[in-house]
């Protein structure tokens, strides 16, 4: 049986498959865009410094710069995830080649709450979306004080760094009282989806599905991600 905060979103929000790209090169980059590009509207792109996490992903692993995204000819929105230790020196760069950002309240944020503030005004300003995710052991009412600004809250039910990594389902809690605490807001949930855990995390109060591995190891990408689709319908 469903929740009631499972009905609640199926009545006033929207849900979405989001396929996550954790790769080291941008000929990954445009390969990974183009399997997905039929069946999406959005994409997100995994950012790794090697020093927040200690992974390094494209463009920091080939010393790309993020303009190069302009040389894919695609329809897809791109989401940046950028698990990266100071996100407001590369924020600007990234706005320009994105409609949405999504930075670490982990991360070093100058003067933190008033840090954050400034990025989400800075964002906005330029006419684009902004989240702020929590690492799986960071408590969600460190984001209450950005919640009526913020276009999305990300709780990553993994550590990040590395894709493929076992669903943590503790976490789930943490979006059940996200949820209650804010109804109409959007949380996206990122790390370890697949096919036999997503209705939980839907039921939990996520509407917004960041999915790497189980898409891009699946025979059949069309099928994986209408079969997620599915589950939360």
């Amino acid at each position: 049986m469903l929740t009631k905060n499972c009905w609640l979103i199926k009545i006033i929000m929207k849900t979405e498959i989001i396929p996550t790209i954790l790769v080291k090169s941008f000929k990954e980059v445009e390969k990974r865009v183009e399997l997905v590009e039929k069946y999406v509207k959005r994409v997100q792109l995994d950012v790794m410094d090697g020093i927040f996490v200690d992974n390094e992903t494209w463009p920091y692993e080939e010393k790309g710069k993020p303009s190069d995204l302009e040389k894919i000819k695609t329809k897809l929105n791109f989401e940046i995830h950028l698990m990266i230790q100071e996100p407001e020196e590369v924020i600007d760069e990234w706005l320009k080649v994105a409609n949405r950002v999504i930075i670490h309240f982990e991360s070093k944020i100058t003067n933190r709450e008033y840090g954050i503030r400034n990025l989400i005004e800075k964002v906005h300003g330029q006419k684009k979306e902004i989240g702020l995710a929590l690492n799986p052991e960071t408590h969600y009412a460190v984001a209450t004080p950005f919640l009526k600004d913020l276009d999305l809250v990300q709780v990553m039910t993994v550590q990040p760094g590395w894709g493929g990594q076992e669903f943590r389902e503790w976490v789930l809690a943490k979006i059940e009282f996200l949820r209650k605490f804010w109804p109409k807001g959007n949380i996206e949930v990122d790390g370890g989806i697949n096919d036999e855990n997503i209705k939980r995390v839907f039921r939990a109060g996520a509407n917004l599905f960041g999915v790497g591995t189980h898409i891009y190891k699946s025979k059949n990408i069309e099928k994986a991600i209408k079969g997620l689709e599915k589950l939360i319908k």
